[in-house]
């Protein structure tokens, strides 16, 4: 832990890099490209700035950029509107909610909470998708969607030490 003053966060690099960096991994990954006859995996990107955004410094901005991003999700991936900024925002309001418990745990921890959140998302996202559609999606998709996504913490592990010296409170 660094003894230096806590340095403040600009929207640039807290909030406008991560959240373009989601939608251009999400359009890389979302093109048209088969290796061995597989499709890329989609792993849902916007959940990583989601989870640090959460458990770093909650603030009033984040819900309305992940709502943003949650709506181009739709767009991309043909959903019906509202059910990726829905699934996303309760997730994101469920490590809201536990932030005092689960901050400052360790990585292993960190992972199995970023993981919850994820299963959270998904579920929410496979139920509204289910009912809207009258077709359940396929399950074993979902499911991969989840374990890819959650194999995105160290990312979101990065992002954390990187911005936890900017509030006091999270130490």
């Amino acid at each position: 832990m660094s003894f230096q003053a806590a340095r403040p966060l600009d929207a640039w690099n807290w909030l406008i890099l991560p959240g373009l960096a989601c939608l251009v991994a999400s359009l890389v990954l979302a093109l048209p490209f088969q290796l061995f006859g597989f499709s890329w995996p989609e792993p849902v990107f916007v959940l990583v700035p989601a989870f640090v955004w959460a458990v770093v410094r909650p603030s009033i901005l984040p819900p309305i950029i992940l709502f943003g991003l949650g709506l181009c999700l739709d767009l991309m991936w043909g959903n019906a509107a509202g059910v990726w900024p829905l699934s996303i925002l309760v997730g994101y309001l469920a490590v809201l909610a536990t932030r005092g418990m689960a901050s400052g745990q360790g990585r292993e921890a960190n992972w199995i909470w970023f993981g919850l959140m994820c299963g959270l998302v998904e579920l929410i996202a496979y139920l509204v998708t289910a009912i809207s559609t009258q077709v359940a999606p396929n399950l074993a998709g979902a499911g991969w969607q989840w374990l890819v996504t959650t194999a995105l913490y160290p990312i979101a592990h990065r992002l954390i030490e990187r911005f936890e010296d900017t509030d006091v409170r999270y130490r």
